[in-house]
């Protein structure tokens, strides 16, 4: 702990002052590097859930210290964090084909958060570091990870007349190491009879021309055909 820090911890109006100013700074640092990317959480969308979750937290305080109210000061900061999963989650995004994107942008507005209870407690030594360290996983760590190779995800909708056909097929994409990422499964009748269709989406090294092409060879499969 720094003790110059010592007479900022408190309710005082300059204590106060000097809180709201260091979650602007903070708030502002992590919501910038979002806006240069283009993120859907930005500039503003950070400061404001910087400012307030530091605001709950002095208000708890307040409310325990000043008013001498009989209360729980960590309850508005559990409330917090619970309200901070619901707006992460609406800058998480299902792509067309089936990625997920805004993780990390959810994520870091969730940890914003988090500085801003700090900063609204005193604790400017947690906050100031934890800033500093989600500015290097979003900007460091990123690239870091854009130089680790992943397999690529297809995804194939297979149509089939006998029932055990699926499964002769999952297994076979098992033994090739394909993941299987996702799965949905329909039934269509036609004249010929009752036939079944699944679009099945997989990850792996495999080629997807060549497992399109061996689970066409299958017996009870009428086609299979890549979706993307």
């Amino acid at each position: 702990m720094l003790t110059f820090l010592d007479n900022f911890r408190n309710l005082d109006f300059l204590s106060v002052i000097i809180k709201i100013v260091a979650v602007l700074v903070c708030g502002m640092a992590i919501g910038l590097e979002r806006s240069a990317k283009n993120r859907p959480a930005g500039f503003r969308t950070h400061v404001l859930v910087c400012l307030g979750s530091a605001m709950a937290a002095m208000t708890g305080q307040y409310i325990l210290l000043v008013l001498n109210l009989p209360t729980d000061i960590t309850r508005i900061s559990a409330q917090v964090i619970t309200g901070l999963g619901f707006i992460g989650a609406g800058t998480i995004l299902i792509t067309k084909k089936q990625t997920i994107k805004g993780l990390t942008t959810a994520a870091g507005l969730w940890t914003t958060g988090i500085i801003g209870l700090a900063i609204g407690c005193g604790y400017y030594e947690i906050a100031v570091i934890g800033t500093i360290l989600v500015l290097l996983v979003e900007t460091l760590f990123a690239k870091l990870a854009s130089k680790v190779t992943t397999n690529p995800e297809f995804a194939v909708e297979v149509v089939y007349n006998q029932k055990d056909s699926l499964d002769a097929v999952l297994r076979f994409c098992k033994d090739r190491r394909l993941s299987i990422v996702n799965l949905k499964i329909h039934t269509k009748d036609d004249e010929t009879g009752a036939l079944y269709s699944s679009g099945i989406t997989l990850r792996g090294s495999a080629s997807p021309e060549e497992t399109i092409h061996r689970i066409r060879s299958m017996d009870g499969i009428v086609s299979c055909e890549m979706i993307w």
